[in-house]
């Protein structure tokens, strides 16, 4: 039943994040904000919201090995698997904006002060309070880049605003209840098998939280729109390191081990670092796609063996 429920809530978790994304974007469409920013903010924090919600809900319920594990696992699986994935897809021809070339830095910084801040056990309020104005100082620094505006992106279908309201609000509440079960039933699960709340968290949840980025990743490059596909890649990841893991230990103090999962937090950083190399090499090539496969094999089975 477990099982079920869990299955349930992160269907849920997706069909909410998807109505957040598609109305996000279609507001910003219609304003005219550059599809980067789009990519890296609006539908970065849309396909975000389920990790927010499941690590806000997984602290407060005193499970932080789900808190934190569910950020880990999510950024590594953004990297290795959803943008693997649009390197096996999409034409380089069609990425037309160097901007993540900066923009993956902040990715990197963001997990380098993370894993400082872990150090001494917990994430704290104060952490978590500079973690949040990194993800602002970033926003500021997007509106400051010149950027050409989405003339070439059409809106999602018809878009009328009321409509679109109510639809937003509908995903908000699906992410929340699904965010609320997908920890009580994933702790359930991990208690029957007697598997650590950490192994749950990394894999089934993150896991789960991550088709959302997936989803709307393969979808861009699809539709020939490759910028918002890595922005949304880079732009989530951030969102985790810095909103997500910043608003939950705000609310509560985050305790962590950072020994004891040295090999999942090393994993994410190597990660970053290959991401932060692809963006500054201009690497979108489909052997960098193998590398980052084997990557994700290699963290696989070692964590789950």
């Amino acid at each position: 039943m477990d099982f079920v429920i869990f299955t349930c809530a992160i269907g849920a978790l997706i069909f909410g994040s998807d109505f957040i994304i598609t109305q996000s974007e279609n507001i910003a469409i219609k304003f005219h904000i550059p599809k980067s920013i789009i990519g890296a903010t609006l539908v970065a924090f849309g396909t975000s919201f389920p990790e927010l919600l499941t690590t806000i809900t997984a602290n407060l319920n005193d499970k932080p090995n789900i808190a934190i594990s569910n950020i880990v696992g999510s950024n590594i699986f953004n990297i290795t698997l959803v943008l693997a994935t649009v390197l096996f897809i999409f034409k380089k021809e069609n990425l037309t904006s160097n901007f993540f070339t900066k923009d993956a830095s902040w990715v990197a910084i963001a997990t380098m002060i993370f894993i400082l801040m872990s150090l001494d056990g917990k994430i704290s309020k104060l952490d978590s309070i500079l973690l949040i104005i990194i993800m602002i100082s970033y926003i500021c620094f997007l509106f400051k880049e010149p950027y050409k505006l989405t003339s070439n992106i059409e809106l999602n279908g018809d878009f009328y605003l009321l409509k679109g309201i109510l639809i937003l609000i509908l995903g908000f509440f699906l992410v929340v209840i699904g965010a609320y079960f997908t920890v009580e039933s994933a702790s359930a699960i991990a208690h029957s098998f007697n598997i650590s709340e950490w192994l749950i968290g990394i894999i089934l949840i993150s896991f789960g939280t991550s088709l959302p980025e997936l989803a709307v990743s393969i979808s861009a490059v699809v539709k020939g729109k490759a910028d918002i596909a890595i922005g949304n890649i880079i732009g989530s990841n951030l969102a985790n390191m810095t909103i997500v893991l910043g608003t939950t230990g705000v609310i509560k103090d985050i305790p962590i081990s950072l020994y004891t999962h040295i090999f999942d937090i090393a994993t994410m950083v190597i990660a970053t670092a290959i991401l932060l190399i692809i963006t500054n090499s201009r690497l979108y090539i489909r052997p960098v796609g193998v590398l980052l496969v084997t990557l994700l094999i290699l963290f696989l089975s070692k964590t789950v063996v």
